[in-house]
């Protein structure tokens, strides 16, 4: 295995300066059409690495294609972590949709030169890259162009559905566990939640629930920064001030997020947009929060501060202001008000369905992740203007082709595994506890785990039903992941049980309910 994934040199992506002159003429936008059109080009060039699936359909019929980067393509090879990026979730946020386009074809391209570094992450890694969670939405934003697209604009699918606002809500679950000590991970889904989601959605859950992911990005527009989770505040009554919502990995996700801030041009400078973001990350529930979607007049509010801020000139003054307020506010169309209010009671009504429980609405995609998978996710704002034109694109990937490439590696941290039994079987969904970390992860169909985690020294344990638990101390370095493997021995029956089964007693008698007495 290759050592020294965090001490990589960007001197080493300098191979691919041939790589830049050579597709600089392909910094454009790509329709449907072109976009699946560049996919195929690149598998085509690079067919032994790649592989095209898809994860389904939009609302549209448009297929959802992901491209997979790997030296055995289709396969998941044991002890070999599974990677996602996802672009272009909201339509009208399309840098992370050319990027990912870009970084395919670099992968394909610099594999092909013979680059040491990306050869490695090729054969160590399964790599899968989906550049438009949302091209309905797309369609409608590119219809209208750079120029006059509006901040609103092609944002949600053809149904003008939010995707990041429709995740089943597993954060009150956990919330609620954390009070009653009650389970850490895997939370379950709501009844009926298949149809409660957008195709878009669905077709996003059934893939993490079909391959085991370990880390994740989500690339977004609007802002340049990297947010981790949780998105969602734990006391959505608190307004206007700052809501921290911690995860119980919350350094390593600052972590994370880090390791793409710093190796992005400019995200960690932390001036971005009209903001300030120290070290260029925040908590999700810091900076906002999902709960702010039940009162359309804060979301339209949300939207008007975003948009003014997001002005190359700011204001100078109250007239200003006031002018900038009042333009923004006649650029959202008409139906993005309707379809906020049309929402309304359907979302009330799932509120009150609850009673108290989690809904099926207000929920983001990278909380989901967290709290439904193995898999650790952030997202990744990455523009101020959500279109740019076209002409900028190549300096966009010459600022996160760096930190797209660095936070992949960060998959290759902390400490993976297998688990079996006494005869070397595999044990799947096996848990895996880290003592004063309140978050279990689940070994695969094949037995094999992945624990992201920070140097440190830890003591783990293995469980899973019908066996004994078994701990072990392990001292995590900042390379390569440290493997650790697990022997469990299978539960003996208890051979006193039932040798001199006594007769039942008499069944209780429960008297009537006579009502108050």
């Amino acid at each position: 295995m290759w050592l020294g994934w965090n001490f990589v040199l960007l001197g080493a992506l300098l191979l691919g300066l041939n790589w830049t002159l050579a597709w600089a003429s392909n910094f454009q936008h790509h329709r449907y059409e072109e976009l699946v059109r560049a996919l195929f080009a690149i598998q085509s060039e690079c067919p032994y690495i790649t592989r095209i699936y898809s994860i389904g359909r939009s609302v549209e019929g448009r297929q959802l294609y992901v491209l997979e980067f790997s030296d055995n393509p289709g396969i998941h090879e044991t002890m070999e972590p599974e990677f996602k990026y996802v672009g272009n979730m909201h339509g009208n946020e399309v840098l992370g949709r050319e990027l990912l386009i870009q970084l395919s074809q670099f992968l394909c391209e610099e594999y092909r030169a013979g680059n040491q570094r990306i050869t490695r992450l090729i054969h160590d890694t399964r790599i899968h890259i989906l550049p438009s969670m949302n091209p309905d939405g797309y369609e409608v934003a590119a219809s209208q162009g750079p120029e006059f697209n509006g901040y609103l604009v092609g944002r949600g699918n053809s149904r003008e559905v939010d995707l990041n606002r429709n995740f089943p809500d597993l954060n009150t679950l956990k919330y609620y566990f954390e009070k009653t000590n009650g389970q850490n991970h895997h939370m379950p889904l709501p009844d009926n939640w298949e149809q409660q989601v957008e195709p878009e959605t669905l077709a996003v859950i059934k893939w993490m629930q079909n391959y085991n992911f370990v880390l994740s990005a989500n690339l977004h527009g609007g802002a340049v920064v990297a947010n981790y989770p949780f998105d969602k505040s734990r006391d959505s009554r608190i307004r206007g001030k700052s809501t921290y919502a911690a995860t119980p990995d919350d350094n390593i996700f600052k972590m994370l997020a880090r390791t793409y801030s710093y190796a992005h041009s400019w995200m960690h400078k932390g001036w971005n947009c009209g903001d300030f973001f120290d070290e260029g990350i925040t908590n999700g529930a810091s900076w906002y929060s999902l709960s702010k979607d039940f009162n359309p007049i804060v979301h339209l509010w949300d939207v008007l501060d975003k948009q003014v801020r997001s002005m190359e000139a700011p204001p100078r003054n109250l007239q200003d202001l006031k002018d900038l307020l009042l333009i923004s506010w006649c650029q959202i169309p008409q139906h993005h008000f309707r379809g906020l209010l049309e929402s309304m009671p359907r979302r009330v009504r799932a509120v009150l369905a609850a009673k108290g429980g989690p809904t099926q609405y207000l929920s983001g995609m990278q909380d989901f992740n967290y709290l439904y998978t193995n898999c650790f996710e952030i997202t990744l704002e990455l523009s101020c203007d959500k279109f740019p034109p076209a002409s900028v694109l190549s300096r966009e990937w010459l600022g996160n082709r760096e930190a797209l490439v660095s936070y992949l590696e960060q998959v290759h941290h902390g400490i993976k595994g297998m688990v079996y039994d006494n005869n070397n079987n595999p044990i799947g969904n096996a848990e895996i506890s880290v003592a004063g970390i309140n978050h279990d992860v689940t070994s695969g169909v094949g037995g094999d785990y992945f624990r992201l985690l920070l140097p440190g020294t830890y003591s783990v344990t293995a469980s899973a039903s019908g066996y004994l638990p078994s701990t072990r101390i392990v001292t995590v370095g900042p390379a390569e992941a440290i493997e650790l493997h697990f022997y469990l021995k299978v539960k003996e029956k208890n051979p006193n049980l039932n040798l001199h089964p006594s007769k039942k007693p008499p069944p209780t008698k429960v008297p009537l309910n006579m009502g108050p007495r």
